[in-house]
């Protein structure tokens, strides 16, 4: 007899799920009795470091993330990850489990809790099976939505007694034959308008966000800048670093608030956006989206993101193979290419180093196939000091939510197994999730973490001063012992001496086998 267990798992397979992340709780436990050799469970010992492992995993891996969590507590422990899951696109799809169906009805009037609908803004589609049998095709639905543009997450809520039922035998060889092809992609009449921009532009210029950052979509910008002599951005608080950061044409990053970002696109009358929500703004500003003469179009495969842009002409389809074949379809420019960009030296003076001194020492240290994970917020406008060269090679918190970074690393790590993965993450971000250490050290991820400590939350020191709210010593966040921690969770670690001591550390990750912790002091 074929189980809904069974079912279940060759849906996975048939959907290329390679390993399921998970927190359960007790109505999840029969989920895993059935769970088969050749798809690993990765245990974490908090949901929302469940859910960015995955999310780390599934962006390395291009497969759909799979989570199992608890329902209700657990699904809501995991929230806070979950929001950069959404935010970045993610193929993701959550389960959890529900008391056995007699006591579902009774369970969800004691309660007042849907897990289904729990996390309703976050996921693209939620259900539960009406029998046992509609298990297998529910997952099925899930997996096949997640991975449709706008990739994202779902949610299954599976009765903990369904597994050992006897499955639908007819209904699953339906469901293993069928498949769904339906990538949007810009029509040809968009391409067309969008290469008459370039043509009769004086001044355009080129902004890319996460959606570029795919083997196609880096090629392409880089062919389309170069064929446009294009200066090329990339969108505010971006979770990807989709565009060569020493290419003479990379301009850097574009401010978080509405005012500094026209202020930096001034110079510009058009402006193309592949791959990104236009704009993300996060300090507060007064002034008007665009200056007066720029004229913005862009590219997204999100509707919503398309629908909400207060400014533009936006085009809804594959940004990647838009980019391509634009490139194809303009000549070369004979505009005068934009001057290059210059890095500010970094005051290297210690014994507490500033940010830009750590990540040129990182930079040091690191080969051009290291993949990093970023949440370190002071390094935040200045990561493009880290030199990427390749797609996939930056990963940050894509709806700036802490918690996330560590805890992704070790999913990259899993999911890049033949990439160095180096975790950049401040002292105050590394609380949210540090239990994380103890997955990785238990399936001796090779994650190299580096943990700059400054004692401060001065994300919130920073905003303080914008917003002009008195500071306190209430930001003060001293005494944390980074070391012990890691140390307790099974993790090697040691504090960096002088910033050639980090860099040495850093080398050594191309051929660590074990996860592995440096802390070094911020000023």
């Amino acid at each position: 007899m074929v189980t809904v267990s069974d079912a279940f798992y060759r849906i996975l397979r048939h959907h290329r799920v390679k390993a399921v992340f998970g927190n359960p709780g007790s109505n999840e436990l029969s989920f895993l009795t059935g769970l088969p050799d050749d798809i690993p469970y990765y245990l974490a010992l908090q949901e929302s470091a469940a859910i960015a492992m995955a999310d780390g995993f599934a962006q390395a891996t291009g497969t759909p993330g799979f989570v199992n969590l608890h329902a209700a507590s657990g699904t809501g422990n995991a929230m806070g990850c979950l929001t950069n899951t959404a935010a970045c696109h993610t193929p993701m799809v959550v389960m959890a489990g529900q008391q056995a169906r007699r006591y579902v009805a009774v369970d969800a009037m004691l309660t007042n809790v849907d897990p289904t609908k729990l996390c309703d803004p976050l996921v693209k589609w939620s259900g539960e099976p009406l029998r046992p049998q509609d298990g297998p095709a529910l997952v099925s639905k899930g997996l096949i939505l997640a991975a449709s543009a706008p990739q994202g997450v779902t949610y299954l809520s599976v009765p903990l007694d369904d597994w050992q039922e006897p499955a639908d035998e007819s209904a699953l060889t339906h469901l293993l034959a069928r498949s769904v092809d339906g990538a949007p992609i810009v029509s040809h009449v968009a391409i067309d308008v969008l290469a008459g921009v370039l043509a009769s532009a004086a001044s355009p210029a080129l902004v890319v966000g996460p959606g570029a950052d795919t083997e196609i979509g880096f090629r392409a910008a880089v062919a389309l800048a170069e064929r446009g002599h294009l200066p090329v951005w990339v969108a505010p608080s971006p979770p990807r670093a989709p565009f060569p950061t020493r290419h003479p044409l990379y301009q850097g990053q574009l401010p978080s608030a509405v005012g500094a970002l026209a202020g930096r696109l001034s110079g510009y009358d058009a402006v193309l956006c592949f791959g990104a929500p236009v704009f993300r703004y996060h300090a507060p500003s007064d002034s008007d989206f665009l200056p007066p003469g720029v004229d913005l179009y862009g590219v997204t495969d999100d509707p919503d993101e398309a629908a909400r842009a207060p400014v533009g002409h936006i085009a809804i389809g594959d940004p990647a193979d838009a980019m391509a074949r634009l490139a194809e379809a303009i000549p070369q420019s004979g505009r005068p290419k934009p001057s290059l960009r210059s890095i500010p030296q970094a005051d290297t003076t210690g014994p507490a180093f500033t940010a830009e001194a750590i990540l040129d020492a990182v930079d040091a240290g690191k080969t051009d196939d290291a993949v990093i994970a970023l949440e370190w917020t002071s390094a935040d406008l200045v990561r493009d000091r880290l030199t990427i060269t390749r797609p996939k090679s930056l990963f940050y918190a894509a709806s700036g939510g802490l918690g996330w970074g560590l805890p992704a690393a070790i999913g990259l790590g899993l999911g890049f197994p033949d990439r160095p993965v180096i975790a950049l993450i401040g002292d105050g971000a590394m609380q949210y999730t540090p239990a994380a250490l103890w997955t990785a050290a238990r399936h001796q991820v090779p994650v190299t973490f580096v943990v700059c400590t400054n004692t401060k939350y001065r994300a919130l020191e920073e905003f303080s001063e914008l917003l002009h709210v008195p500071q306190g010593d209430y930001l003060d966040i001293s005494g944390i012992d980074v070391l012990q921690i890691a140390q307790g969770y099974g993790v090697e670690s040691r504090r960096a001496e002088s910033l050639e001591d980090l860099t040495r550390f850093v080398g050594e990750a191309t051929t660590a086998r074990s996860p592995r912790l440096i802390e070094v002091r911020e000023r």
